[in-house]
C-alpha cells in the first residue's frame, strides 16, 4: 500500500476519533445544560416562595403590628368566680328568720386599672370622686393592691339598685372598675335573734388567711350560726368565662358553669317562744333594776335548745350591712354590754339551783337517806364561825330542803355535821363534772366558757390559801368560787328531768339544700348516761315538784300544766346584790320543756325570774296550743 493512502486512511481514523470524541463532549455539555437548568428553575421558585414569605412576615409584624398588637390586647379570655347565694335561716316551724337582700359592690381589677400608667393619677382622682372620699384617703385604701391582679379587689360595698345604676354611668369608661353582683343578710327581729345567729360581713385580711380559697370580696361568718356553719352554709362558686377587651370590658361569654347555693339550716329553736321570753326578760330587767338577764329553753328529751334569750342585745343586721363608728361605739360603750351572750359566756354564782345536783350526789354517794331529817335552827356553828340558812326551818329531810331551799341541811350532806360526814370538796366537784358544770356543753356556737368548780388545788394556785371547812360548805349551796353558765344550769336540769341523760344542746336541728333534701340530720348527742341511779333521780324531782307546790314556785300551781322547778337568790360583789335564779321543768310526769331564767342583779328568785316561767308556761301550754288562754285552777293559794 503506498503511502499515500496509509496517511489517508491514518487521517480519517483520526478524524473519526476526533468526531466520535467532539459528540462525546456535546453530548456531556448538552446534559450538563439540562442539569442547570433545572437547579436554576428550582433556585427561582425558592427565591420566589421566600420573597413572598419575606413580604408576608414584613407585612404582619412591620406594616399590620400595631393593629394585630391591639387585636391582641383587646380580645382575650378571663375566666372569673361567680359567687354563689348564702344558704339561709329557719326554726323549728320553717319560719324564715334570714334573708339574702341583692346588692352591688364596687370594685376594681387592678390589672386593667393600672395597665395604662401615664393617666393613673387622674383615674385615682376620678374614683375617689365618684365613690365620695378625698383622693388621700382612697390612695390609702389602694395602697396594698397588687397591680397585676385579676382578683376583684373590693372599693364600695352594700351598694343598691338605685345607686348602682348612677355609678354604672360614670364608670363605663373608666378601665378596671366594675359593678359586681353582691347580698347582705337581712336579719328579721335580729335582736331576739343575734345571740344565736350571729351576723356576717365583708371577710378580712385576717380571716382571709383562715379561708385561703375565698375572695376579697367574699361575705364571712363572723360570729354565733353564721360562724359555725360557714361551710355548710357558704356555697360552691360558679365560674365564668368572658372575652374580655384591654380595659377589661366584656364582649362576649364563652363558657359557663353556674354556682351551687349554700345550704339552709333548720333549727330547734321556737321563734315565737323566743321572741316572748326576751320580751319577759326586758319587762323583769327593767322592772327590777337589773343589768341584764337571759334564758335558755331545752327539750330535756334530747337536748334541742328551744330558746337561747340574751338580754340586752344588739341589732345584727348593723354588722350584716357595714356598721358605722358612731354605731359601733354605742354597742361597746354601753355599760350593759349587748355584745356579751349572757346564757353561754356568762358565768355567775348558781346558788340554790345547785341543790338538786347535791341531793343528787348525796344520795349516791349514801351521805343520808331521802327520808332522814335533819334539824335546822337556822344556822350551823362550827370553830368560831357561823353559816345562816335564810331562815329555821325545823325538822327537813331531802323533798323538803329541796323544796324549801334549806341551807343548814345543804352544809351538812356537803361539808359535813355531827354524825353525818358529808361529800367534801372532791366529790362535789366530782358530780358537779358528771351534771356539766366546770366543762363545755359543747353547743353549736362559739364563745362558750366553762364556768368553775373550785377544788383545794385550784384555791392553792390561784389564791395561795388553804381549803377550809366554811369553803365547802360555800360550795354545797352553790356560793363562794362556784361559777356556772345559764346554758349548764338548763342542761343538768334537763338530766334530772329525763331520769339522768346528759346530752349536747343543739340548736341545729338539720342541714337542707335550697330543694328541701336533708343533707344532714343532726342526732341527739349524749355526754355521758346512767351516773345516778333512777330511784335517786326521782328523789330529787319529787323534791323540785315540791317546790311548785309548796315552795319559792307555788305560784306555778294555779297552771293546768304540771311543773317542778328550783329557785336560787345568788349572792354577788361583795354580797350587797344578788342575781334572781329559776330553773323549772314541765310537763312534771314526761317533761318537754326545761328553761333555766336569770336576772342580773334583780334580788329574789321567786320575785324576778318565777313570774317569767309561770307566763311563758301559761301561754305555752294554752295559747300556743288552743290560741285561748288556759284555765287556772281556783283551788290553789299564794
Amino acid at each position: 500500500m503506498s503511502s499515500y493512502f496509509i496517511k489517508k486512511k491514518k487521517a480519517e481514523i483520526e478524524f473519526e476519533e476526533i468526531l466520535l470524541d467532539s459528540r462525546n463532549k456535546s453530548s456531556v455539555k448538552i446534559d450538563n445544560y439540562f442539569d442547570n437548568k433545572k437547579i436554576k428553575d428550582l433556585q427561582k421558585v425558592f427565591v420566589l416562595v421566600f420573597a413572598v414569605f419575606f413580604f408576608q412576615l414584613f407585612y404582619l409584624q412591620i406594616i399590620k403590628s400595631d393593629y394585630y398588637s391591639s387585636i391582641s390586647e383587646k380580645n382575650y379570655i378571663r375566666t372569673v368566680k361567680i359567687k354563689s347565694s348564702r344558704g339561709i335561716i329557719y326554726d323549728r316551724n320553717m319560719t324564715q328568720v334570714v334573708y339574702n337582700i341583692p346588692v352591688f359592690d364596687l370594685v376594681m381589677i387592678p390589672a386593667d386599672f393600672f395597665k395604662n400608667r401615664e393617666d393613673i393619677d387622674t383615674k385615682v382622682a376620678e374614683l375617689a370622686w365618684i365613690i365620695g372620699e378625698s383622693e388621700e384617703s382612697f390612695a390609702q385604701k389602694i395602697e396594698g393592691v397588687t397591680p397585676n391582679s385579676y382578683e376583684a379587689f373590693p372599693i364600695m360595698s352594700n351598694i343598691d339598685k338605685e345607686k348602682a345604676l348612677v355609678i354604672d354611668e360614670k364608670i363605663k369608661d373608666m378601665g378596671g372598675v366594675e359593678l359586681e353582683n353582691s347580698a347582705i343578710r337581712d336579719y328579721i327581729d335580729g335582736e331576739y335573734f343575734s345571740p344565736i345567729i350571729g351576723y356576717s360581713g365583708k371577710i378580712s385580711q385576717s380571716e382571709l388567711e383562715k379561708y385561703p380559697d375565698y375572695l376579697l370580696t367574699d361575705i364571712v361568718g363572723k360570729d354565733g350560726l353564721e360562724l359555725s356553719y360557714e361551710e355548710e352554709m357558704r356555697g360552691i362558686y360558679g365560674t365564668e368565662e368572658m372575652e374580655v377587651d384591654s380595659l377589661g370590658r366584656v364582649n362576649r361569654v364563652v363558657g359557663k358553669a353556674e354556682p351551687v347555693s349554700g345550704n339552709n339550716l333548720v333549727l330547734n329553736i321556737d321563734a315565737e317562744l323566743q321572741k316572748r321570753l326576751y320580751g319577759e326578760v326586758a319587762a323583769a330587767v327593767e322592772k327590777f333594776k337589773g343589768t341584764g338577764g337571759s334564758v335558755v329553753a331545752i327539750d330535756p328529751r334530747n337536748g334541742a335548745v328551744l330558746a337561747l334569750v340574751s338580754y340586752p342585745s344588739f341589732n345584727n343586721n348593723l354588722f350584716a350591712g357595714g356598721i358605722s363608728t358612731s354605731e359601733y361605739d354605742a354597742i361597746i360603750k354601753n355599760p350593759n354590754n349587748p355584745l356579751f351572750n349572757r346564757p353561754i359566756e356568762g358565768e355567775y354564782p348558781p346558788g340554790s339551783t345547785f341543790k338538786p345536783m347535791m341531793a343528787a350526789a348525796t344520795l349516791q354517794e349514801n351521805i343520808i337517806s331521802p327520808t332522814r331529817q335533819i334539824t335546822d335552827v337556822g344556822y350551823i356553828g362550827l370553830g368560831g364561825w357561823t353559816f345562816v340558812d335564810w331562815k329555821a326551818h325545823g325538822q327537813v329531810n331531802l323533798v323538803k330542803a329541796i323544796a324549801q331551799s334549806c341551807n343548814v341541811y345543804f352544809y351538812t350532806v356537803g361539808g359535813g355535821y355531827g354524825d353525818i360526814t358529808g361529800l367534801g370538796v372532791d366529790r362535789i366537784k366530782k358530780y358537779a363534772n358528771l351534771f356539766g358544770m366546770g366543762e363545755l356543753t359543747g353547743i353549736d356556737i362559739p364563745g362558750e366558757q366553762t364556768g368553775l368548780i373550785p377544788d383545794t388545788v385550784w384555791k392553792r394556785e390561784v389564791k395561795d390559801e388553804p381549803w377550809y371547812i366554811g369553803d365547802t360548805y360555800h360550795m354545797s349551796i352553790g356560793q363562794g368560787d362556784v361559777l356556772a353558765t345559764p346554758l349548764q344550769i338548763a342542761n343538768y336540769t334537763a338530766a334530772i328531768a329525763n331520769g339522768g341523760t346528759l346530752y349536747v344542746p343543739q340548736i341545729v336541728d338539720k342541714i337542707v339544700d335550697s330543694k328541701g333534701n336533708v343533707v344532714r340530720d343532726i342526732e341527739s348527742e349524749v355526754i355521758r348516761e346512767d351516773f345516778i341511779d333512777a330511784e335517786n333521780i326521782e328523789w330529787v324531782q319529787k323534791g323540785m315538784r315540791e317546790n311548785v307546790i309548796s315552795g319559792s314556785g307555788l305560784s306555778l300551781s294555779v297552771l293546768e300544766v304540771e311543773s317542778a322547778g328550783k329557785t336560787g337568790t345568788a349572792q354577788y360583789a361583795g354580797n350587797t346584790k344578788s342575781h334572781a335564779w329559776y330553773t323549772v321543768y314541765a310537763p312534771y310526769e314526761n317533761p318537754e320543756i326545761v328553761m333555766a331564767i336569770m336576772i342580773e342583779g334583780g334580788g329574789e328568785g321567786h320575785y324576778a325570774s318565777v313570774p317569767i316561767a309561770k307566763e311563758i308556761l301559761s301561754w305555752y301550754y294554752g295559747e300556743r296550743l288552743t290560741g285561748e288562754n288556759p284555765k287556772e285552777a281556783t283551788t290553789a293559794t299564794p
